[in-house]
């Protein structure tokens, strides 16, 4: 366990140019609360701080392709993201956005202190420009080759098929996203924060001083950047969105948004400390503070060297002690994407499976990318409810609630003596919360949701053993024993599980009847009126106090206390009815969301069908000399040794012929015998693999690459009619 302390907790701003999705909760805003919640239930001293990213290149893109203002978008996709944040319970202690004054002020602040200092390097170059839309170029205005790797479809600041970033002067190729126009280059003036100067230190900070507690993938990411060389950054760009920069001689330029991006942690800190009346500098500046981002693997150069460099040019900022970067989260074996809609959105998932936040913050921890990228499925998602919530976690609640209320009216029972098993039990309960709190802490979070699982699969092993439904005739002492000690077992569960489960917490709490009250504090809290985080997510408040309460009855409810107390939930409470804690998810729910999936799919191919070009013109005596009749399919066979092939008795009124048609990866012989279809029947006969063709079926390409027949609407047109 750890010795109290003051955190800063970030996770990465979500960009407003769409919803929030599983990939953004399993990679960082999930994990980051499982954190933050146990640091308070840990009695340390936290705040954890987001906000939505609002400026750069693709915010204007999507407004320009909209016909909207930016400040449209961002304000759309705040509110958005905010709500489905608050509404899974994500205990912000506040929630910005980069569009606000206070954090206009911060960045300006920021750059100035560092450009007075002499911290930046001024350079006028060539940047690439778009004569037609009299505009620079920079970041996703432009689309290239990478130089790295090769791919054709690489963006102006970052290649999103190897990660590489690079300048939009790198690219091999390139061409304005905004009129598909070659560009050409222009002078301008940018201010550049020189990186290289920073290279020995950042090695020496993070390479070598972080070696044995950073993940692999942070310090292997870190070092493959150090190792090419660090050269300076712009910080400033060609644009109209954004925060100006703040010197003369700057007009028509904003700040680079991923110099003020991470500067949002800062200026969200200082929104929050206003409204709570606090001091902002301490989570900030004391080096007594520890500071974590929560980030996606994307974002660790920004986080891991740019962030770190802006912070130790500018001098009073203490720097992050820990950065654990996930890796990415897929969908169905493929790569989520926000353009194609291969996503599984927050806000349409809480539509969907309402009351069911807890199930999928479950699915995605206890699957969570943390060395490797992994992929989501339904199916799991599935399996990890019904077998495990449901069957595991929910089970052992049941079962002992429902025999408290059968055996003695819900009043938890006095124990007798002690057996040994008891004993044991009781003491592998209060190893659980230094087990669990050793995983979170070292962020394994994966681990640690397995740990809290097997907590109630001691509950259930204990029950099983033990078998008081058919002790309670021979020896009703004995049981009282056993649900006590269950009972005690039921009460920890709603405690550590928390972090993990906050709704599932609350409803739990609220079967169990407890209360709690804190150490020094003499508002009783109420399991009636708490919440896993319902409140407006600016303003975090974990607990609502009840004036109605009483300490009596009431539990100290904190990490600790479950490894401590010796009674959790004493003799004589009265608990409530059983309810469900998790209901099984039925096999027509996740077919609801696969076929959703596959239309999106479907709808993608459509999108991205390229369309055959017209051929050449003909003459109307060209046409007259194709004779296209209507024909029906007798018999089909597969030609030997083929993949595509299918051998065809064609019954086209004029006789029945051969043909042998490319048609064996779209139909099954068997599902074409009688088949309406149209024939090009004076095509020359031609030999396929030593069967004679004589004659050409008319096919259409369907959405999903399939072929499709030609054939007549109405059944009554006869083998033999001509097609005009």
């Amino acid at each position: 366990m750890n010795n109290l302390q003051r955190y800063t907790i970030t996770a990465a701003l979500p960009y407003t140019n769409g919803p929030v999705h599983i990939g953004h909760l399993a990679g960082v805003y999930v994990p980051a609360d499982i954190y933050a919640r146990y640091l308070r239930n840990t009695g340390n001293d936290v705040i954890y701080i987001c906000g939505t990213d609002e400026h750069g290149v693709p915010i204007t893109l999507k407004a320009k392709k909209e016909g909207v203002t930016p400040q449209d978008i961002v304000d759309k996709y705040h509110a958005i993201i905010k709500k489905s944040f608050q509404d899974f319970g994500i205990s912000f202690d506040n929630y910005s956005r980069t569009t606000a004054k206070v954090h206009h002020d911060t960045a300006s602040e920021f750059f100035k202190k560092l450009y007075n200092e002499g911290k930046f390097i001024e350079e006028t170059s060539e940047q690439l420009y778009d004569a037609e839309a009299n505009q620079f170029l920079a970041d996703r205005f432009v689309v290239g080759t990478c130089p790295k790797c090769g791919n054709e479809e690489s963006y102006g600041d970052q290649c999103e098929s190897c990660g590489t970033s690079h300048n939009a002067t790198d690219l091999i190729n390139p061409t304005s996203a905004i009129t598909g126009n070659v560009p050409t280059t222009k002078v301008t003036k940018h201010w550049y924060l020189p990186l290289d100067k920073y290279e020995k230190w950042l090695r020496e900070w993070i390479v070598e001083g972080h070696k044995n507690d950073w993940k692999t993938n942070v310090l292997g990411q870190v070092k493959s950047w150090l190792d090419d060389g660090l050269k300076p950054r712009a910080v400033t760009r060609d644009l109209d969105w954004g925060i100006p920069v703040p010197v003369e001689g700057a007009e028509g330029k904003v700040l680079y948004v991923w110099f003020d991006a991470p500067i949002g942690y800062i200026s969200s800190t200082k929104e929050w400390a206003k409204r709570e009346g606090k001091d902002w500098e301490p989570y900030w500046k004391d080096k007594d503070t520890k500071l974590i981002h929560f980030i996606g693997k994307d974002n660790i150069v920004f986080h891991c060297i740019i962030f770190p460099a802006m912070l130790k040019a500018e001098g009073s900022y203490i720097l992050p002690e820990n950065v654990p970067a996930n890796e990415f989260l897929n969908l169905e074996g493929n790569k989520i994407s926000t353009s194609k809609n291969w996503a599984v959105w927050l806000h349409e998932y809480l539509e969907d499976f309402p009351d069911k936040q807890d199930v999928l913050r479950y699915a995605l921890t206890a699957n969570a990318p943390e060395t490797k990228d992994n992929d989501f499925t339904w199916k799991d998602f599935q399996a990890r409810n019904n077998n495990e919530l449901v069957a595991i976690f929910g089970n052992f609640i049941n079962r002992v609630v429902v025999l408290t209320n059968k055996y003695y009216e819900g009043v938890v029972p006095k124990p007798n003596e002690f057996s040994d098993v008891d004993k044991e039990t009781l003491e592998k309960l209060r190893k659980f919360p230094s087990i669990i709190a050793s995983s979170i802490e070292r962020y394994r979070f994966r681990e640690a949701s397995q740990e809290l699982l097997n907590l109630a699969r001691l509950g259930n092993k204990y029950l099983a053993d033990e078998e008081p439904w058919k002790q309670i005739k021979e020896n009703p002492e004995r049981v009282k024993t056993i649900l006590y000690v269950a009972l005690q077992i039921a009460t920890g569960l709603s405690i550590v599980c928390e972090p993990f489960l906050p709704f599932t917490s609350v409803k739990l709490k609220g079967i169990l009847n407890i209360r709690h009250y804190e150490e020094g504090n003499d508002e009783v809290i109420s399991s009636d009126n708490e919440i896993a985080t319902t409140q407006p997510v600016e303003s975090r408040n974990d607990n609502v106090s009840s004036s109605n309460s009483t300490k009596e009855n009431c539990i100290e409810n904190t990490w600790n206390s479950v490894s401590e107390k010796t009674e959790l939930i004493a003799s004589n409470h009265k608990i409530r009815k059983a309810e469900l804690l998790f209901a099984k998810i039925e096999d027509s729910e996740v077919q609801a969301q696969l076929d959703k999936l596959e239309a999106t799919k479907l709808a993608n191919e459509a999108e991205n069908k390229i369309i055959a070009p017209q051929k050449e013109t003909i003459e109307f005596d060209d046409f007259t000399k194709l004779d296209i009749r209507v024909g029906t399919i007798i018999e089909a066979i597969k030609v030997p040794k083929t993949k595509k092939l299918l051998q065809l008795k064609v019954d086209v009124g004029l006789d029945i012929r051969t043909i042998v048609s490319g048609i064996a990866e779209s139909f099954k012989p068997e599902d074409i015998i009688g088949q309406k279809v149209t024939v090009l029947v004076n095509l020359a006969p031609r030999k396929l693999r030593g069967v004679e063709s004589q004659g050409m079926i008319l096919m259409a390409d369907t959405p999903d690459g399939k072929l499709a027949f030609i054939e007549p609407e109405n059944d009554s047109v006869s083998n033999g009619e001509q097609i005009s």
